[in-house]
C-alpha cells in the first residue's frame, strides 16, 4: 500500500522514475535512439545483395546490431565522463593521432599488424588485425576536438598575458618569443598560425592523398570550428584563400608529375564535370566497350535518383525497394535515396528534421556552456554531423558530386559508424555536465530567494497590524 502510495503521489513508475535518471539532453537521446533504430530496419532491408550461401539477413542485421550495441556502449561510457577536464587533455592530442593514422596512410606500406588498403578507388582505410579503420572519419572528430582545445588554449594565454601572468598554455610559442631569432612566435598570429593553421594545412594536404572531396569537407569543418571560436572572419576568409593556392598547387604537382602526386585531383575533376544523364549512352553504340564504360559511370547516381523519385510521398513500403539490386552500395553511400524509395518523402523529411533537430540542440547546448572549450566542441560536432548528413543527401539527390560521404548513424560502415557514436557520446557527456551545473548554481541560489521572500512576508504582516491598530 505504502509503494503505491507512493507511485500515485508522483504520478511516475518505474520506467519513468528511470527516464527521469538519464541526465544529458533528452532531444539528443531521442535523436540516437531514432537514427539507430532507422539504421537496423534500413540495413534490414537494404543489404539482400550481401547475402550469400553462407550467410542471409539475419546474420546481417545481428552483425549491425552488434555494432548498434558497441555504439551505445560507447556513447553510454563517454556520457558518464563527469569532468570536462578528461576531454580536453584527451583533445589535445587529437592532431598528433591525426597525423600519424594519415602518415600510416600516406605510406601506403604493410606494417604487419597495421596496412594501408586500397578500397573502392583509393586509400581510405588501415587494417590494424584484421579490422578496418576509417582514417578519415576520425580525423573528422580528432580535429574538431583538437581545434577546441586550441582555441580554449588560446583564449587563456591571452587572459594570462593581458593580466601579465605566467601563460598556462601555449609554452612552446611563448618560450619561443622570448629568443631573438623566433620573437615573432609570441604574437597572437602566429601562436594560431603555428597551433591551428598549420596543423589544418597538414592534414587537408595527407587527406587529398585518398580523396579531395573529403579534404574539402575536412577542412570546411575546421574552419567552421574556428568561426564558433571567435576567429575573426576576415582571417578565415585569408584561410580559405590558402585553401585556394594550395590546392592550386596540388593542381600544379599532379599536371607535372603526370597524375603520380595526388592521383585523385583527376578523379575528383572528372566528377565534378560528370554528367549522369542517360542520354549519353544513346549517341554511343549499343553494347560497344564505350557504352558499357559509360553506363558504369553513370549508373549508381542515376539509379539513386530514380529511387527518389519512384518513393513519391509515402514510398514503396519496408522491404519493398527495387533499386537496392541495381545500386551497389545503397547501404551505405546512397542510403537516403533507399530511405524515400522505401519510406517516401515523408520518410526523408523525418531524417532531415532529425538532423536539424541535432544542430538546433547543439546550439542550445553550447549556449548553456560556460567553458569555452565545451562550447566550441559541441558546436564544432553538432555541424560535423548535420554536414556530413547534408552532404550525403546532396550528393543522393544530384547536388553536387559524388563523395562517398555516409549519413551518420544510418548508413552501413561499422568503423564509421562507432566514430559518430563518440561524437554523440562527447554532445551528450558535455549537455549532462552543462546542465548539473547550472542546476547546481540554481540550487545555491534557492536559500536566497526563499530568504527574500520571507522577509517579504514579514514586512507585509507588520502592515497588516497597523492597519488593525
Amino acid at each position: 500500500m505504502s509503494g503505491s502510495g507512493k507511485n500515485s503521489q508522483t504520478g511516475k513508475g518505474g520506467f519513468w522514475n528511470f527516464i527521469d535518471r538519464i541526465e544529458g539532453d533528452k532531444v539528443v537521446w531521442i535523436i540516437v535512439f531514432m537514427l539507430t533504430m532507422i539504421s537496423a530496419l534500413a540495413i534490414f532491408s537494404s543489404t539482400s545483395q550481401l547475402t550469400d550461401a553462407k550467410s542471409d539477413r539475419i546474420d546481417l542485421i545481428r552483425e549491425h546490431s552488434l555494432f548498434i550495441l558497441i555504439g551505445y556502449i560507447i556513447i553510454f561510457a563517454l556520457y558518464r565522463i563527469k569532468s570536462i577536464g578528461w576531454f580536453r587533455i584527451l583533445s589535445k592530442f587529437g592532431f598528433l593521432v591525426s597525423l600519424v593514422l594519415l602518415a600510416l596512410l600516406a605510406s601506403r606500406h604493410d606494417f604487419g599488424f597495421i596496412k594501408a588498403q586500397y578500397i573502392n578507388g583509393a586509400w581510405r582505410t588501415l587494417s590494424v588485425f584484421g579490422f578496418q579503420l576509417h582514417v578519415f572519419e576520425v580525423t573528422k572528430v580528432a580535429m574538431v576536438m583538437y581545434l577546441a582545445w586550441a582555441l580554449h588554449a588560446y583564449k587563456q594565454d591571452q587572459e594570462d598575458l593581458a593580466k601579465k601572468k605566467k601563460s598556462r598554455t601555449f609554452k612552446t610559442a611563448n618560450k619561443l618569443g622570448g629568443t631573438i631569432l623566433f620573437k615573432f612566435m609570441g604574437k597572437p598570429f602566429w601562436k594560431r598560425t603555428y597551433y591551428m593553421y598549420i596543423p589544418m594545412i597538414i592534414v587537408c594536404v595527407l587527406v587529398m592523398r585518398g580523396s579531395n572531396s573529403s579534404a574539402i569537407f575536412i577542412g570546411g569543418i575546421m574552419l567552421a570550428t574556428l568561426l564558433i571560436g571567435g576567429i575573426p572572419f576576415k582571417e578565415i576568409g585569408i584561410a580559405m584563400a590558402g585553401a585556394v593556392v594550395i590546392l592550386g598547387i596540388g593542381f600544379g604537382l599532379h599536371t607535372v608529375s603526370d597524375g603520380k602526386i595526388f592521383p585523385r585531383l583527376e578523379t575528383f575533376v572528372s566528377r565534378i564535370q560528370a554528367d549522369y544523364s542517360p542520354e549519353q549512352l544513346k549517341e554511343l553504340p549499343a553494347k560497344s566497350a564505350e557504352w558499357y564504360k559509360v553506363r558504369d559511370a553513370i549508373k549508381q547516381p542515376y539509379t539513386a535518383r530514380i529511387a527518389i523519385h519512384e518513393g513519391g510521398l509515402l514510398g514503396k513500403g519496408s522491404g519493398n525497394s527495387t533499386q537496392k539490386y541495381v545500386v551497389t552500395h545503397i547501404y551505405s553511400d546512397y542510403m537516403f535515396s533507399f530511405l524515400v524509395e522505401e519510406y517516401g518523402l515523408i520518410g526523408g523529411i523525418l531524417v532531415i528534421l532529425l538532423y536539424v533537430s541535432l544542430l538546433a540542440r547543439g546550439s542550445m547546448i553550447a549556449r548553456l556552456c560556460t567553458n569555452e572549450f565545451a562550447k566550441i566542441a559541441v558546436g564544432g560536432l553538432s555541424i560535423l554531423i548535420t554536414g556530413q548528413a547534408f552532404m550525403h543527401m546532396f550528393v543522393n539527390v544530384g547536388i553536387g558530386p559524388m563523395t562517398g560521404q555516409t549519413l551518420p548513424l544510418i548508413s552501413d560502415g561499422s568503423f564509421a559508424f562507432l566514430v559518430f557514436c563518440c561524437a554523440f557520446g562527447i554532445i551528450l557527456s558535455i549537455s549532462r555536465m552543462a546542465r548539473n551545473k547550472i542546476r547546481e548554481e540554481e540550487e545555491a541560489a534557492a536559500p536566497l530567494y526563499e530568504s527574500d521572500r520571507d522577509d517579504i512576508q514579514v514586512t507585509m504582516d507588520v502592515l497588516e497590524q497597523i492597519d488593525d491598530l
